[in-house]
């Protein structure tokens, strides 16, 4: 049965959650069914509406100062939500208040710790296994200004410096996409390829139009020669 004076932190990963709740209710029902009964006080409430790559927590430090303010005790919904989110994890190690997760109540500033050092081992693992899978990319001639972020996003996919290999997978399924498409543009020159493959609004393998250049390194996949290949 909850006693005392506490204050409540939810957070939501974006702006559109924010705006339409989507989240925040949840959490909220979480806290107040957790307190539902005894005698106790909700001094105040934060709402942190952040991306979980932000470091910046500034709903969160004025929930703590709140706590420190009123002796009050920190209640969130969800610690195994937070539990990759290295910069809550400090500041919530580093507050010197009490703290409560309703989906983990047990949880002290031991097991906190220790969820900070993993979560920010993983970001550190991610950032490592990232920068070496683009550099090998950006060696492979692999131009990184298109749709870098699904090339990320395929590496961090698979989670492992076999990303790359992600990488090229993606790449050759898509001219496998487009296989029959220039099987029968044979016979013409890349110019008039790409021109044909614009004008019938086929994106290229990275978005865009089609240029020489892309027509030829899809038909290099494909093995598909051309008159003035």
């Amino acid at each position: 049965m909850a006693t005392g004076k506490f204050v409540s932190y939810y957070r939501v990963s974006t702006q559109r959650q924010g705006q339409s709740g989507l989240g925040i209710e949840a959490q909220q029902s979480a806290v107040m069914d957790w307190l539902n009964g005894g005698r106790w006080e909700l001094v105040a409430s934060f709402t942190e509406v952040e991306s979980g790559k932000n470091d910046s927590r500034p709903q969160l430090q004025a929930a703590l100062q709140a706590c420190r303010v009123h002796q009050a005790t920190l209640i969130i919904a969800k610690l195994d939500r937070l539990s990759r989110d290295a910069a809550f994890l400090l500041n919530l190690q580093k507050a010197g208040v009490k703290f409560l997760a309703v989906d983990m109540p047990a949880a002290n500033t031991l097991t906190v710790g220790i969820m900070a050092l993993v979560a920010q081992e993983e970001r550190n693992m991610i950032s490592a296994r990232t920068k070496a899978a683009l550099q090998a990319a950006k060696a492979r001639g692999v131009k990184l200004g298109g749709d870098r972020a699904g090339i990320i996003r395929d590496i961090q996919k698979v989670g492992s410096p076999l990303g790359v290999a992600a990488v090229k997978a993606r790449a050759d399924g898509r001219a496998q996409d487009l296989s029959e498409t220039f099987r029968n543009l044979q016979g013409q020159s890349l110019r008039e390829a790409a021109e044909f493959l614009n004008a019938n609004h086929i994106p290229a393998p990275r978005g865009g139009s089609w240029q020489a250049n892309t027509v030829r390194r899809v038909r290099e996949r494909l093995g598909v020669a051309a008159a003035d290949d």
